[in-house]
């Protein structure tokens, strides 16, 4: 691949595994007070979302495994750890395993690569090949601020979602719907579950669920809009200690359908990360900068 389309091609995949993050361990407020009564939530679907909700977002950390699939442009797989009590942090090995992002990664000599999430940006590995390429250097970073002054309001919107995250967004986006039912109890994994699904907005979701201002939310949903990207069908999963378990995501995109698949366990496991050496690691706004200039 020539030196462009190599740094092309490693800003738009490491740019997939932010937003697998975000997909795999999203935002949320902790709106909503819980019943404080979890054995008469089972029987209520609003009051036990709430409940799971709270016990969700208190556990603060949880191992994570994931699989993506957006039409014919890439399906995914990550598996790691997070931990959201003081914004997001963990760490997550992300898989391409088919579309042309996967194909893109073969031809930079590998199918995987590591991200690392911290509070303030998110780091991604990329291999040798991109290296020999960036002056040597293996870790893209994107800062947080950055993605807003690049990215416009969708930018905006991620850096939201990064700073202020949980895995029980899909809860609280069956609550934001106002279409909530019971469908049964379930085992997953082993585990005795309550199974619960409903559709919601998409936009709507990103105006109750983001600090972005009217302006920024217009925008967003111009370009939601644009992308094709209305409502989508969300599963979730609750264990008997109200906690999540299982997610399921689906949707339709300009792209194709669009589907993801999270599990969660082992909540409250530590996690521990740490930033790339700064030698080993290009900012990607000054990638931009020389992609742009050829």
């Amino acid at each position: 691949m020539k030196r462009t389309a190599v740094r092309t091609a490693g800003l738009s995949i490491a740019a997939m595994g932010l937003l697998a993050g975000v997909t795999a361990c999203q935002a949320s407020g902790g709106s909503g007070s819980s019943s404080g009564d979890s054995e008469g939530a089972r029987f209520d679907p609003v009051a036990a979302l709430r409940t799971a909700e709270k016990s969700t977002d208190g556990a603060d950390s949880a191992k994570v495994e994931s699989t993506t699939t957006m039409g014919s442009v890439m399906s995914m797989t990550a598996d790691g750890s997070l931990a959201w009590g003081d914004g997001l942090t963990g760490r997550l090995t992300i898989t391409y395993t088919g579309g042309t992002m996967a194909d893109t990664m073969r031809q930079m000599g590998s199918d995987s690569m590591e991200a690392r999430y911290l509070p303030d940006a998110y780091y991604a590995r990329m291999g040798d090949t991109f290296a020999e390429q960036s002056g040597g250097k293996h870790w893209i970073k994107y800062a947080y601020d950055d993605l807003e002054t690049v990215g416009g309001s969708g930018g905006a919107y991620l850096k939201d979602q990064m700073q202020n995250t949980t895995p029980n967004q899909s809860v609280k986006l069956l609550l934001a719907s106002g279409d909530v039912r019971k469908v049964g109890e379930e085992k997953v994994r082993g585990q005795r579950t309550t199974h619960y699904s409903g559709t919601v907005d998409v936009a709507d979701l990103a105006e109750k669920n983001s600090s972005l201002s009217r302006s920024q939310l217009d925008d967003l949903k111009k370009t939601l809009e644009q992308a094709g990207v209305t409502t989508e069908t969300v599963d979730i999963w609750v264990d008997d200690q109200d906690l999540l378990v299982k997610k399921v995501e689906k949707g339709e995109t300009a792209a194709g359908a669009y589907s993801q698949t999270a599990y969660y366990s082992d909540y409250g496991t530590e996690v521990a990360v740490e930033e790339p050496p700064a030698s080993d690691t290009a900012d990607f706004t000054e990638l931009v900068r020389q992609q742009s200039g050829g």
